[in-house]
C-alpha cells in the first residue's frame, strides 16, 4: 500500500510540476501571443480580377491565386477528405489533439529531432495566420495556445473553412477554390473524388507531393487519402477502388482569360489602386466589372490586327526576325528549334515559327503550337512579300519562295480561314475605341497592336493631330451662326499672307468647284471651305464651339489651321466629341468601370453615368425641379428608345451642350460624307469620303467622317452606326515617320494597293470591319426630326428654293427661322414678298461668298 501511495503523490507532484510549466511556458511566451481575435478582422489575399460587364476574364493581378469560398460552395466529401488526413477528431477536441501531441512528444525524446507532426487542422490554422513553419519547441508552444483560444472564438465550421481558403497548395494557389482550378480547370463543385483526394493530399508537401512536377508522388499519397476515408467511413469500398484506379490528370490551367482587353484591364488596374491603394487592391480579391462587351471587344481586336497587317503588307517584307543556322551549316533538329520556339512569346495574332524546306512556291515550317509539326505555307500565303525599301519604295514582286525566305530563319506566322500565312511584326501603330453615345460606356479598347510590346494605350494617352477629323465641329459651329445645309461657300484656292510668308491651304485631291453647298462640302471634305468658315466665324467662336464638345482648350491652336485638323485630340476624346452629334447634342462623359465587387460579390462601388434623356428631362420640368420623378408605364415606354435606363435621376441626366436643330443637321452631314448625292443616272452624282462604308454596311443611320494630316502622318474615321461610337487611328508612333505610299501589284486588290495612305484607306478599313461585326445585328436607329426643323425643295447648284421637281433639285433641312426666302428656276431668280414672287439678281461674284 505504500507502494501505491507514493505513486499517487508522485503523480499529482508530476501533474502539478506539468501544469507548473505549461503556466510558465504561457508567461514566457504571453508578450509574443498575438490577439488572436483580429483573426476575424484578417482579409485573405486574393487577387483582383477584371470582366467584361458580359462576366468574360480580362486579367487578374496578385502575388497569390485564391478564391474564396463559404461552407455552402464546398461539397461535404471534399471536406471530409481534409479531415480524414489531417485532423480524424476535428469536430471532437479542443483545438489540440492529447494523442497526436504524446506521439509527436515520444518521437522527439527518442530521436532528439521534431520530426513527427501532430499539428491538428485548428493548429495549422494558427500557424497560417500568425505564425511561421518553423519546426522549433517554442513554436510549437505558441501554436498549441492559439489553437485552444481559437476554439473559443470561433465555431468549427469557421475555422474549416479559415483552413480551406488558406492552405498553400502548390503552384502559387491558396485554398482549395484555387487549386481546383489551377491543377483541374474546375469549380470544387464539378471535383471527382479521386481529385478531392488529391488536393487533400497536398497541404503535408506541396512541391514534393505536385501531381504536375511529382504525378507518381501524387498519386501515392491520394491513394492514402482515399484509404483514410474508407477508414473513417466517408467512402465505400466500391468507391475507394473506382477512385483508387482513377489516373492523375492533373494540368496546369493559368488566370482563364477568356477576352483580351490587356489596355482595359491596365485601366481598371490603375484606378483600384487610385481609389483603394496598391496593398488593398491586390490582395482584397476585388471583382472589378467593366464597360466592354465580348463581342465588341472581339470585333474592335480583329479589325485593329487585321488593318495593320493589311497596311505592312502593302509596304513590304522587312525580312526574317532572326536566323537560327545558314547553309552550309547543318539543319538544327527538331527538338533545338522547338525549344528555341518556346523561349520566343507570341505577340498579338502571330506566333514564330522556323523555316526548314523551301519549295519552288511553298515552305514548309515548324510554328510554336505544332510542336515540332511541319506545316505548310503556300504561294498565296507568301506572295505579297515584295522587299520594304522605304514607307513610299517597294521591291520588285517575288517569283519564288527563295525571293523571300531561306532555311533556317526564324519568322512570323498569323492563321487566316485556318491556313498559314508569312506575317511579321507590324511597324505601324493604332488605337480604336468605341462606346455608347447614351451613356458613355466604352464597349471596346485597342491601345497597340500588342500590351506585351508596348504598354502605351494610343486609344487614351496618344495626342494626335485629327485632320479633317475636326470639320463636323467646325462646321456645327457655322450652323449656330446663321449658316444653313444649303449655304454657297466658295471653293477656291486660298492665298493668306503673314508679313513676307503666304500660306495656301490646298483641298486633296486639288481639285476646287467653286460655290458649293455646306451639305456638299463636308461630304467630299473641302479643307479650303474649312478654312473659309473659320476665317469668318473668327478663331473665338470656333473654339467655344469645339470647347462644347470636350476639346481642351489649351489643345486647340490660336491660328487659321484649326480647319484643317491641327489640333492635337485623343482617339477616346474623339470619339466622346462626335457622341455628342449621334445622341442629339447632350454631354455624356465616357467611363470605363461600371461597377467593383469585393472579393464576396458586395458592390462596393457603381458608376453614376450621365445618361441621355430628353424626355425625362422634359418630365422634371413639368413636375418642378424638388419632385420625385415618378414614370408611369407609357412614359417609360415612350422612353425607351431613347433612355438606357429609365426611370433617369435628376442628377443623371446629361445636360445639352448643343441644340437638338444643331446636332439634327451635324449629324445629316456626316451621313453625307457617306453616302454622298447629286444623280449618277444624270452624270451629277458624287461621292462622300466615306462611301466605302455605305457600300459594307448599307444601312443609312450611319455617319461618319475620315481624316489626313499633313505628311500623312496621322490617318482616321470616326463616326457613328446605330447606337455606337466608333474612332479608328493609324500612325507611327515617331512622329518623324508618315503612312507613305504604294505601287500597285498583282497580289493586291488596285484599289488598296496603289497611291498615298490616307483616312479612307488606312483607318476606315478598321472601323468598317468593326461595324460589320456589331452594328449589322443591331436594329436601326431612327432619329426623330426636331419640331422646328423644316423640309423645302432647293436647286442643288444655287442651294435657293426652287419651283422645279426634277434631278437638278433636292428636299434640305433648314432650321425653321433659316428656310430660305428666295427662288430660282431655270432662268429667273425670284424673292417673295407678301404674297408676290419679285425678280431677285442673285449674287454671281465669288467674292461674295466665303
Amino acid at each position: 500500500m505504500q507502494w501505491i501511495k507514493r505513486l499517487v503523490l508522485f503523480s499529482i507532484f508530476t501533474g502539478l510540476m506539468g501544469i507548473g510549466a505549461i503556466v510558465a511556458i504561457y508567461y514566457h511566451v504571453k508578450s509574443d501571443l498575438p490577439d488572436v481575435a483580429t483573426i476575424t478582422e484578417i482579409q485573405l489575399q486574393v487577387p483582383m480580377k477584371v470582366y467584361s460587364i458580359d462576366g468574360e476574364l480580362l486579367s487578374q493581378f496578385g502575388e497569390k491565386r485564391r478564391i474564396p469560398l463559404t461552407k455552402e460552395d464546398i461539397p461535404e466529401m471534399l471536406t471530409n477528405a481534409f479531415i480524414a488526413i489531417e485532423d480524424s477528431r476535428f469536430y471532437q477536441h479542443f483545438g489540440i489533439d492529447p494523442i497526436g501531441i504524446i506521439r509527436a512528444a515520444t518521437v522527439w525524446a527518442s530521436t532528439g529531432s521534431a520530426t513527427q507532426g501532430a499539428s491538428t487542422i485548428t493548429q495549422q490554422v494558427a500557424r497560417n495566420f500568425f505564425l511561421t513553419r518553423d519546426k522549433t519547441f517554442i513554436r510549437k508552444i505558441k501554436e498549441v495556445f492559439i489553437a485552444v483560444q481559437l476554439e473559443q472564438i470561433l465555431t468549427k465550421d469557421e475555422i474549416m473553412m479559415l483552413y480551406l481558403n488558406k492552405i498553400a497548395l502548390g503552384q502559387r494557389a491558396y485554398g482549395i477554390g484555387a487549386a481546383a482550378q489551377v491543377y483541374y480547370g474546375k469549380n470544387v463543385s464539378e471535383l471527382t473524388l479521386a481529385e478531392m483526394a488529391l488536393l487533400a493530399g497536398l497541404p503535408k508537401a506541396p512541391s514534393n507531393l505536385n501531381p504536375i512536377a511529382s504525378p507518381k508522388n501524387a498519386e501515392m499519397r491520394r491513394n492514402v487519402v482515399l484509404y483514410r476515408m474508407l477508414s473513417e467511413n466517408y467512402i465505400t469500398q466500391d468507391q475507394y477502388e473506382t477512385a483508387k484506379a482513377s489516373p492523375i490528370t492533373a494540368t496546369y490551367h493559368g488566370a482563364e482569360i477568356t477576352l483580351s482587353a490587356h489596355y482595359v484591364a491596365e485601366i481598371a488596374r490603375n484606378k483600384l489602386i487610385e481609389l483603394y491603394g496598391s496593398e488593398r487592391s491586390y490582395n482584397e480579391g476585388f471583382n472589378v466589372y467593366t464597360t466592354i462587351n465580348k463581342i465588341d471587344q472581339q470585333a474592335a481586336n480583329k479589325a485593329t490586327l487585321n488593318n495593320l497587317h493589311d497596311y505592312d503588307k502593302r509596304h513590304g517584307y522587312r525580312g526574317a526576325s532572326k536566323v537560327l543556322w545558314q547553309a552550309p551549316a547543318e539543319n538544327w533538329s527538331t527538338k533545338a528549334i522547338v525549344s528555341s520556339l518556346n523561349q520566343t512569346p507570341d505577340s498579338g495574332d502571330l506566333q514564330p515559327a522556323v523555316v526548314v524546306e523551301v519549295n519552288k512556291q511553298a515552305i514548309k515550317v515548324i510554328t510554336k503550337n505544332s510542336q515540332g509539326a511541319l506545316q505548310e505555307i503556300d504561294w498565296d500565303g507568301l506572295k505579297w512579300a515584295r522587299p520594304f525599301i522605304t514607307n513610299s519604295r517597294q521591291g520588285t514582286e517575288p517569283k519564288k519562295a527563295s525571293d523571300i525566305v531561306a532555311v533556317g530563319q526564324q519568322i512570323w506566322v498569323r492563321e487566316i480561314a485556318q491556313k498559314l500565312e508569312l506575317s511579321q511584326y507590324p511597324a505601324v501603330s493604332a488605337a480604336f475605341v468605341s462606346l455608347n453615345p447614351q451613356d458613355g460606356a466604352i464597349t471596346s479598347m485597342v491601345g497597340g497592336f500588342s500590351f506585351e510590346q508596348s504598354k502605351f494605350n494610343r486609344a487614351t494617352q496618344a495626342q494626335r493631330q485629327v485632320g479633317s477629323n475636326i470639320k463636323p465641329f467646325i462646321y456645327s459651329a457655322a450652323l449656330d451662326s446663321g449658316y444653313t445645309l444649303a449655304t454657297l461657300v466658295n471653293d477656291a484656292p486660298i492665298n493668306e499672307w503673314a508679313g513676307s510668308t503666304a500660306w495656301r491651304p490646298k483641298n486633296s485631291p486639288e481639285v476646287y468647284a467653286g460655290p458649293i453647298r455646306l451639305r456638299q462640302a463636308l461630304g467630299q471634305s473641302k479643307n479650303v471651305v474649312s478654312v473659309r468658315l473659320v476665317q469668318d466665324l473668327g478663331l473665338t467662336k470656333v473654339t467655344n464651339q469645339l470647347e462644347k464638345y470636350g476639346f481642351e482648350r489649351e489643345n486647340l491652336p490660336q491660328n487659321n489651321t484649326i480647319a484643317l485638323g491641327s489640333a492635337s485630340i485623343s482617339p477616346l476624346n474623339l470619339a466622346t466629341g462626335y457622341a455628342i452629334i449621334a445622341n442629339g447634342g447632350f454631354k455624356i462623359e465616357p467611363y470605363i468601370i461600371e461597377r467593383i465587387e469585393d472579393a464576396y460579390g458586395s458592390v462596393i462601388y457603381q458608376a453614376n453615368p450621365k445618361i441621355v434623356c430628353s424626355y425625362c428631362a422634359e418630365l422634371y420640368a413639368q413636375q418642378g425641379d424638388n419632385q420625385q420623378f415618378i414614370a408611369t408605364q407609357t412614359e417609360l415606354d415612350k422612353s425607351a428608345n431613347i433612355c438606357p435606363i429609365s426611370p433617369v435621376s435628376a442628377d443623371q441626366i446629361a445636360s445639352a451642350v448643343i441644340s437638338a436643330e444643331n446636332a439634327f443637321l451635324t449629324r445629316e452631314l456626316l451621313k453625307t460624307a457617306i453616302w454622298g448625292g447629286g444623280s449618277w443616272q444624270h452624270n451629277s452624282g458624287w461621292n462622300g469620303t466615306g462611301w466605302r462604308a455605305g457600300r459594307a454596311l448599307e444601312r443609312h443611320d450611319m455617319g461618319g467622317k475620315t481624316g489626313t494630316t499633313n505628311g500623312s502622318k496621322d490617318a482616321w474615321f470616326s463616326g457613328f452606326a446605330g447606337n455606337t461610337v466608333a474612332t479608328s487611328w493609324v500612325g507611327f508612333d515617331d512622329f518623324n515617320l508618315d503612312l507613305g505610299r504604294t505601287s500597285y501589284n498583282n497580289n493586291l486588290d488596285k484599289d488598296q494597293a496603289t497611291g498615298g495612305e490616307y483616312g479612307a484607306r488606312t483607318a476606315q478599313p478598321a472601323w468598317i470591319e468593326f461595324m460589320q461585326e456589331t452594328a449589322l445585328s443591331n436594329p436601326r436607329v431612327t432619329v426623330d426630326t426636331p419640331s422646328t426643323i423644316s423640309t423645302v425643295r432647293i436647286d442643288r447648284k444655287s442651294g435657293l428654293l426652287t419651283y422645279e421637281t426634277d434631278h437638278t433639285t433636292l428636299f434640305e433641312y433648314f432650321r425653321a427661322d433659316s428656310v430660305p426666302t428666295e427662288y430660282m428656276n431655270r432662268t429667273a431668280v425670284f424673292k417673295t414678298e407678301g404674297n408676290q414672287d419679285i425678280p431677285y439678281n442673285a449674287p454671281t461674284s465669288v467674292d461674295e461668298l466665303f
